[in-house]
């Protein structure tokens, strides 16, 4: 699987763009992905968006378990998207939404915070997989893929204490906007309102996420 067609799929279902192309930033030795994480709980993840800021520029690199990319090279999910190769994709999507946030928004001198970041990763992967399982007419409808991504997700145990609270929250908010996505829109096949609810929605801040979701998505 082609990182960069998936930056594509993301850059052409919000309608933006970047002068960046995700596998120009992509690092699979561990070792050195362990130097450049500067964050203040470093784990050892299979995926993770390593940034550093010195002055007005941001660097930008993506780390990806070796192993995730060859087992995508092999079973492509762009071709058929299936329960044996879901997890490395998400993985792998996860990190492509990451660059691909940061970059767009750094691009109008905006900072994300990790919570944003969290969000709207989850909302693409849910959007994305469920996309594609509809074009490629494979078993696994929208229902059940939410369940798959919101219901009772599980933490990395090696998070702290805020880590944790801000993964749940990002997963309970985006779990709420895509429960809506589709009662409201996939299963009326409202497909154009959807698109322009999902490009609103991606270029606001935190805050407007969250307000958004409480005001239009209430429980």
């Amino acid at each position: 699987m082609k990182l960069n067609v998936v930056q594509q799929m993301l850059e052409g279902l919000y309608r933006i763009s970047v002068d960046y192309a995700v596998e120009d930033f992509v690092i699979t030795d561990p070792e050195l992905a362990r130097r450049l994480d500067a964050s203040a709980n470093p784990r050892e993840n299979r995926e993770k968006l390593l940034l550093a800021q010195q002055g007005d520029e941001v660097h930008l690199s993506l780390y990806l378990d070796a192993a995730i990319l060859e087992r995508l090279a092999e079973d492509c999910p762009l071709d058929a998207l299936h329960g044996d190769n879901l997890e490395d994709f998400l993985l792998a999507l996860e990190g492509v939404s990451h660059f691909l946030y940061v970059s767009w928004n750094a691009g109008f001198d905006r900072g994300v915070t990790l919570l944003e970041l969290e969000m709207q990763a989850e909302v693409d992967k849910y959007v994305l997989a469920s996309s594609l399982f509809a074009k490629q007419r494979r078993d696994l409808p929208p229902a059940q893929l939410w369940r798959c991504l919101f219901d009772s997700p599980s933490f990395d145990h090696a998070l702290d204490g805020e880590e944790r609270s801000r993964y749940a929250d990002a997963s309970h908010y985006a779990g709420r906007f895509c429960f809506q996505l589709e009662h409201q829109f996939l299963k009326k096949n409202r497909n154009s309102e959807m698109m322009t609810e999902l490009r609103k929605f991606y270029r606001m801040t935190q805050t407007g996420k969250i307000s958004h979701i409480n005001a239009a998505y209430a429980a």
